[in-house]
């Protein structure tokens, strides 16, 4: 069998799922990952001259081991092997192969127990980071990554805990990655204890050191209390999330776009030249043509920027009147000036969070446009194809009867 025609389709529809279906959460497990850990699985099959078919099996494993990630964490390793199941078998690959590769496959699944040498090396493959020079920034990654599936923050002492965790438990299956990568997994386990042991003196530090000084009278005490974390983790988030708002609305509107496209190159195309033997068809096509153009121009007006005039004045700044965190109102200015303003902001509690009002206020006040002028072309695409479709239909039934 040529395994190496069926590997190249193997890539090629991985890739493709992570393409069309990646999850914005989804830092970590994508296709950078797949890529890395089908990556050292190839080399560490080849050190150990694994036949052509044992060769195929990891590769195999290691490109569709996540996928399953695509469709929801829970249970992915099940849902991988599923998936490559489903493909393998649409290519003819014997099922003795497809069973081998779904044991690869479910062998990742943690704690990790392999049982055969080729279950070892996809296994050490998906953790091979963790014996890699480039550990910490994975580890961020997947924390990023666990707070965004979690949707709460996960506090980095806890993290860090949990990782010296794994660290301990775990041990490379094979050999190869033994001799090469358990030196630098122990430098990396010594790194993160050494961490957590400077973030506790630390902390025990700032205690005494709050304790010390705390001379405050009740008023003061009062005062402090207010919640000036949590003001700005709402602006945080409430700018975080009209941001999401925003790229939803690009997205709808590239894909109106898009699709309005085609209908218009279609109809261009073929249908226009054969109104001169089909003229019952003339209206029902400008009805469409018509359609799709309204579509295409409330789309593209949603999307289409509008950008002030990029300065401000000194009375702006004395009023507390410019919103600074917006590239618009300076970026005409001179990085002199702006600076100047960025201090004065700065020093000013009420002149700051009076921006960030202003910014979150303006952010609303350009979703409300573009979801309305969206709201629009869904509006006349929805009943424009309907009518467009009937029109059609009911000038072929004239034409017939």
């Amino acid at each position: 069998m040529e395994y190496k025609d069926v590997l190249d389709h193997v890539e090629r529809y991985v890739e493709r799922m992570f393409s069309e279906k990646e999850s914005s959460n989804l830092i970590y497990h994508n296709l950078s990952h797949t890529e890395y850990v089908a990556k050292h699985a190839k080399a560490i099959a080849i050190h150990y001259n694994l036949t052509e078919d044992d060769l195929f099996i990891v590769q195999a494993a290691a490109w569709f081991h996540d996928v399953g990630y695509l469709s929801g964490q829970e249970n992915h390793e099940s849902k991988s092997a599923s998936l490559a199941a489903e493909f393998l078998r649409s290519h003819q690959v014997p099922a003795h192969i497809i069973d081998a590769v779904q044991g690869c496959i479910l062998s990742t699944r943690m704690p990790q127990q392999p049982q055969t040498l080729r279950q070892q090396i996809v296994c050490d493959a998906d953790l091979y980071h963790l014996g890699s020079d480039n550990f910490q920034d994975r580890s961020k990654l997947m924390r990023q990554e666990a707070q965004l599936v979690a949707g709460k923050k996960i506090k980095k002492e806890k993290w860090r805990a949990k990782t010296i965790e794994l660290l301990t438990q775990h041990q490379f299956h094979t050999d190869y990655c033994r001799n090469i990568l358990e030196g630098k997994k122990q430098q990396n386990l010594l790194n993160l204890k050494n961490e957590a042991i400077s973030n506790a003196e630390s902390t025990l530090a700032a205690v005494a050191q709050e304790l010390q000084t705390q001379t405050a009278t009740a008023k003061d005490v009062k005062k402090k209390d207010k919640p000036e974390r949590g003001i700005e983790t709402m602006f945080r988030i409430s700018s975080n999330n009209h941001q999401r708002l925003s790229d939803m609305a690009d997205n709808k509107a590239h894909i109106m776009i898009s699709t309005n496209s085609i209908i218009l190159s279609v109809v261009l195309s073929i249908l226009l030249r054969k109104l001169e033997n089909n003229t019952h068809l003339i209206v029902p096509t400008m009805m469409l043509l018509t359609v799709c153009l309204i579509t295409i121009v409330f789309s593209i007006l949603a999307t289409r920027p509008s950008v002030p005039s990029g300065s401000f004045s000194n009375e702006d700044i004395e009023k507390k009147q410019v919103n600074l965190l917006f590239f618009g109102n300076f970026y005409r200015m001179s990085l002199q000036d702006y600076q100047k303003g960025m201090h004065a902001m700065m020093d000013d509690r009420d002149f700051l969070y009076g921006s960030l009002i202003r910014d979150l206020y303006s952010q609303g006040v350009v979703l409300g446009r573009k979801y309305k002028l969206m709201r629009a072309a869904y509006s006349v695409f929805m009943f424009g194809i309907v009518a467009s479709v009937v029109a059609f239909v009911i000038a072929v039934i004239l034409v017939t009867d």
